[in-house]
């Protein structure tokens, strides 16, 4: 009898119990800055392991200076590229989000990866155009790919890494 009844009620289980979708979408409605946009109907939402400039002096800076020797002038260019691109390609587009383990940050934004309408992914794109770096404190499951993008653009001196 147990032999039968544990099983049935593990199924049961997992019949009732809600899953928490990893994949959610939606229409931009705002873009904040290189690293977050606004959706529709789930609100904030911050680009998962990538860094863009502020576009104003911030203590992250000095990160940028130390470890990559770029000056602020050029944080502040990248800052407005990096939001412009994402203006271009999200405002007012579907894009398809892909949560990460941990799904909101200290802000309470929603951690994802965020998929273009033609498929690409935001957070990648930025990083091999030059306008993002990786945000190297937390592990997260596309880090390696991420270093190896951030790697290619700084070989090309795209963007950030532009002498």
């Amino acid at each position: 009898m147990r032999q039968r009844f544990f099983p049935a009620l593990a199924l049961l289980f997992l019949l009732t119990t809600p899953v928490l979708a990893e994949n959610l979408s939606g229409r931009v409605l705002w873009v904040y800055d290189g690293d977050t946009l606004k959706v529709e109907n789930i609100g904030k939402v911050r680009l998962i392991g990538i860094d863009t400039p502020e576009y104003k002096a911030s203590s992250r800076d000095r990160f940028y200076t130390k470890n990559f020797h770029i000056k602020p002038k050029k944080l502040r260019e990248i800052s407005q590229q990096a939001k412009k691109y994402n203006i271009q390609q999200t405002k007012g587009k579907n894009v398809r989000l892909e949560l990460g383990q941990t799904q909101k940050d200290k802000h309470n934004r929603l951690l994802a990866y965020v998929y273009l309408p033609d498929g690409k992914m935001l957070n990648r794109v930025l990083l091999t155009k030059g306008l993002a770096t990786v945000f190297r404190r937390y592990d997260f499951q596309y880090k390696e790919d991420f270093l190896k993008a951030e790697k290619k653009a700084q070989k090309k001196e795209l963007g950030l890494w532009k002498h």
